[in-house]
């Protein structure tokens, strides 16, 4: 299965400023990304980095990452990825997968199931992910957002609130979770590279605006969206410096941990 892995990549963070280029065991984070998905996918995949300065493609291209300069004005990641995927002379049917520069312990395995269900789905636009949620904090609370799915695995509806919601829940509470278990949705995504391209032309949908969740966009347009269901959690992401330093504990604690 050929697809293209595209790894934005921006230096501006509030919270972690040249983010891309934070050092991780001897490598800018950005890097250890690639070098993570890159060790367990097939060869045929093409791994780059969309990034937005002149720093971070040197960094990669230090590093023997393939990488392309883009706009520093896109307003959101999706923008950043449709001119990288025109840039790269993408077809409309290429498909490619969006792994965030700030995810250096991601499972090569997800990047790989997340682009199955895609190419599984002729009929869907998109492809993403899910867990199963096991307790009733992540359930209740709105920062975890929650996905359900029809009988053949497309997304029917994501929402910051407990969703699917049984008919006596609100009893007791929320105290138990519903079976069978509601779906954490993971913030993974592939695209088919026409319908990425036209993502960022698309009208802002109301229901997109008040749920602040930018894939409902595709849904209210009619768009469908297939969700690979994996057995467990994502690792860690990098958003603060304290996440910084969780990962980089947990790097140096794994040194059978392959990010190279």
């Amino acid at each position: 299965m050929r697809y293209t892995v595209l790894i934005p990549a921006r230096l501006a963070s509030s919270r972690l400023p040249n983010k891309p280029l934070a050092d991780i065991a001897g490598a800018p984070m950005v890097v250890r990304v690639a070098q993570r998905v890159r060790a367990g996918v097939s060869q045929d995949v093409r791994i780059v980095v969309a990034g937005d300065s002149p720093a971070i493609i040197e960094a990669c291209r230090d590093h023997g990452i393939e990488a392309v300069l883009t706009r520093e004005d896109h307003p959101s990641g999706s923008d950043r990825l449709a001119e990288a995927s025109q840039l790269l002379g993408l077809g409309d049917d290429d498909i490619v997968v969006n792994v965030q520069g700030d995810e250096p312990l991601i499972d090569p395995a997800l990047v790989q199931a997340v682009a199955a269900a895609l190419v599984a789905q002729p009929h869907a636009a998109m492809g993403t992910a899910a867990h199963a949620i096991d307790n009733t904090a992540d359930f209740a609370n709105p920062n975890v957002v929650k996905v359900v799915l029809d009988a053949k695995g497309l997304a029917l509806y994501f929402s910051r609130a407990p969703i699917a919601w049984w008919r006596d829940g609100f009893a007791n509470g929320v105290l138990t979770l519903p079976q069978p278990a509601p779906l954490r949705h993971i913030g993974i995504y592939a695209y088919r590279a026409g319908f990425l391209r036209l993502f960022p032309l698309l009208e802002q949908a109301p229901i997109e605006v008040t749920e602040s969740l930018e894939q409902l966009r595709a849904l209210w347009h009619g768009y469908r969206i297939a969700v690979h269901v994996a057995d467990n959690a994502p690792g860690p992401g990098v958003d603060t410096p304290a996440d910084l330093e969780r990962v980089r504990a947990i790097v140096k604690a794994h040194s059978g941990l392959s990010v190279s």
